[in-house]
């Protein structure tokens, strides 16, 4: 039944009147399987005319989720269909498409509440059963018909129709730009919201203990498997034992008020074929009280043995989500309280809160083309170790301005601030634009700046630059003594594949400094050899002299006088030496890429298996490699904050060796070692050397993170061709 309207208007135009549309996400039903599990992590998303205006939650690990969310949507025209489609939230990876489905407006009874039952489709794989979702619909004019008649009747009437015409539109796009605003500020207020947390988790993963064995030789391999709401985390694997010792400590965040529940699964590390199941339990966090280390013996259900935890519960850190003209270290007053909050006064309270970093997101410009219209949606993830935020979608736009100030907490200062642009994708994952990754201690305060985007091996430019504006703010005390101490891992990290470019370039690597290695020793020997007449004199010399002077605390100096020789005579801590592209190989070659399916399985079992010894060679390549070129890079300053640290620490050395007999130092230690494990049992060891040089870049992570020179007189493509060349 259609509502009346003065002469001259047609059934279209009555369409496209105001109206309120009421929706409530009930559940799902038999909702498609997306996680190795059989389950799914479902979530809805509703878009009207191409635009995303409302987001639910995610229920986890259901196939049958229970919504129950209400959302209001004021519409200006019924001919648009509301778009509505289902994802499985994966953290850390792109999230996968579940299904999708259409409301058709026109077609609603209006002015009550009406069950509607939307049945899920893949528009590539029609025949496919992705379930269904339940809503609640009511549809309602945004004003009474009776009253809309009677007062458009007398105004047609006194002025014209044509005045009323003109009227009518005035308001109808004066009204529509301003629903759009509220409805694109109510997203906005929920896309913060939903990626805020509440509070911090610390899990230290100290031990199992009388594991099932699962293997023939009657042990296993076991590992353990974390979840909370979206976040994983997967420890290492320890070989042929029952009662493993990971000791290994992580933080997972807390999004909701009454803490969640923390699931925990062990498994049996196999190669070749999926890995067994060995048992499961669960933590209820909010029975925790906060503020404390709480030790605990989980058993395990389904199975035998225990899994021993110290779980400790925190307030929420330092992150949130503003516009500008809501900027944190913008208001002088709320500035000095975090200077003084990060003052040295302040260096030995909470040794883990190091700082932190502000980030203006401005805009991006000539981004790439990633939709058939030639044009893109693209939104912005900003990540820090694994604390992950993003802007809102700015629609069909290569120039977006996003104008957001994103802040975080700074638990290690030698953290990457990485900025990634997606393109939002209809029906699939979100599409890769480029990326940047900028060291915290490479920033300077204030300064805005455009980044050229880059691939995602961060190799090589992209199109498109962003503009950012970053402040980091820390404690160079708490700093210094969280270098010493193991780096935050990563959630979840690419499985590391067979690449026989990589394998090679791992291999020249190693090759270089074994190199290095070869030229001083053939130095040495040339001494030896009397090569040169005047350099082996002075060779000669030197030896004695140094031999008959020679005490311990030498060593020590020595390395502080070449580090100081570095600082004064060496170039290279100017700036990184990038000009070594020609040393790697990038391309990602076609046979690198995983066997089909289709092979047969006993052969498939052989590949794994040499894929798993590659893989091994590849990472202990890298390992190697990676060791002596953070040496090497430590000593040419290109981190001047770690070199003067290596300085502090070495003039220490060389006091204390000085001063302290060598037997009383190798005492002290020994002592320490022997009753580490008698005053903490739980105590996660750990080498303070190893842990301060993987904190120092390496050869390719130093190009990695060199940042490409922005002209801006040249066009985007222009720009690209030159940073290549």
């Amino acid at each position: 039944m259609g509502t009346s309207c003065p002469s001259g208007f047609s059934s279209d135009q009555a369409r496209s009147g105001m109206y309120k549309l009421e929706i409530e996400l009930k559940r799902g039903h038999n909702l498609a399987v997306r996680d190795r599990g059989g389950t799914s992590d479902p979530y809805v998303k509703f878009k009207l005319a191409g635009k995303e205006v409302f987001r639910s939650k995610i229920i986890h690990k259901n196939l049958n989720p229970v919504w129950d969310e209400k959302t209001t949507l004021i519409i200006d025209s019924l001919n648009e269909p509301l778009y509505v489609k289902v994802f499985d939230y994966d953290f850390g990876l792109q999230d996968d498409f579940m299904g999708s489905a259409f409301l058709y407006l026109e077609s609603l009874e209006q002015q009550r509440t009406i069950p509607v039952t939307l049945v899920l489709k893949d528009p590539q794989y029609p025949d496919q059963d992705l379930g269904t979702l339940e809503l609640a619909v009511n549809l309602t004019p945004k004003d009474s018909p009776i009253e809309e008649r009677r007062d458009s009747t007398m105004e047609v009437k006194k002025y014209g129709l044509k005045h009323y015409v003109h009227k009518t539109m005035l308001l109808r796009r004066s009204w529509k730009r301003s629903t759009k605003q509220q409805q694109s500020i109510r997203l906005s207020e929920l896309h913060r919201k939903a990626q805020l947390w509440r509070g911090i988790v610390s899990i230290a993963l100290i031990e199992g203990r009388n594991l099932m064995p699962m293997d023939p030789n009657g042990l296993s391999d076991p590992y353990v498997k974390f979840r909370l709401g979206p976040q994983k985390y997967k420890s290492k694997t320890v070989p042929k034992t029952l009662s493993p010792q990971w000791r290994e400590q992580f933080d997972l965040h807390l999004y909701e008020e009454t803490g969640g529940v923390l699931e925990i699964t062990v498994w049996d590390k196999d190669t070749g074929r999926r890995d067994d199941f060995i048992g499961r339990c669960q933590l209820d966090l909010s029975t925790l009280a906060k503020e404390q280390t709480h030790h605990l013996e989980l058993p395990l259900e389904e199975s035998q043995g225990f899994v021993v935890l110290l779980v400790t519960l925190t307030a929420s850190a330092a992150v949130s989500i503003a516009d500008l003209s809501v900027t944190p270290l913008d208001d002088p007053q709320e500035r000095r309280e975090i200077l003084q909050r990060y003052g040295v006064t302040k260096s030995f309270f909470n040794l883990k809160d190091v700082g932190i970093v502000q980030v203006k997101v401005m805009r991006a410009e000539g981004l790439m083309v990633a939709d058939v219209t030639g044009k893109s949606d693209p939104f912005c993830v900003l990540e820090l170790n694994n604390d992950r935020l993003q802007t809102h979608t700015v629609y069909k736009n290569l120039n977006p301005e996003w104008n957001k100030v994103f802040t975080f907490n700074v638990k290690d200062i030698h953290s990457v601030l990485e900025v990634t642009v997606f393109d939002e994708d209809r029906d699939r994952s979100a599409d890769f634009l480029g990326k940047v990754a900028i060291p915290l201690l490479n920033v300077r305060n204030g300064e805005q700046k455009g980044y050229l985007l880059k691939n995602k091996e961060l190799t090589a430019p992209t199109k498109g630059c962003i503009y950012l504006e970053i402040d980091v703010i820390y404690n160079a005390v708490k700093a210094a003594l969280r270098t010493v101490v193991p780096a935050e891992q990563k959630y979840i990290e690419e499985e590391p594949k067979v690449s026989k470019q990589l394998l090679q370039q791992n291999f020249n690597r190693v090759k270089r400094c074994i190199m290095v290695l070869i030229s001083w020793g053939s130095f040495i020997n040339s001494c030896f050899e009397w090569e040169s007449a005047q350099r082996s004199i002075v060779s000669f010399v030197l030896f004695v002299v140094v031999v008959w002077n020679f005490e311990l605390y030498m060593l020590p100096l020595a390395l502080l006088l070449l580090l100081v020789w570095h600082y004064f005579f060496c170039s290279s801590r100017d700036g990184a030496d990038v000009s070594m592209d020609g040393m790697f190989e990038w391309e990602v070659d076609e046979d690198d890429k995983e066997e089909k399916d289709s092979e047969p399985k006993g052969f498939m079992d052989k590949l794994y298996a040499i894929q798993d010894v590659f893989i091994s060679v590849q990472n202990a390549l890298d390992e190697v490699a990676s060791f002596g070129e953070r040496v090497k890079n430590t000593f040419n300053w290109t981190v001047p904050f770690l070199s003067w640290l290596a300085i502090t620490a070495l003039c220490l050395a060389t006091f204390l060796l000085y001063l302290i007999p060598l037997r009383y130092l190798v005492l002290a230690w020994g002592v320490n070692k022997f009753t580490k494990k008698l005053r903490d049992p739980y105590m996660i060891d750990n080498n303070e050397l190893l842990d301060f040089f993987s904190r120092v870049p390496s050869d390719v992570q130093v190009m990695q993170y060199h940042e490409l020179k922005v002209d801006p007189g040249q066009s985007p493509s222009k720009r690209r061709r030159t940073n290549m060349s």
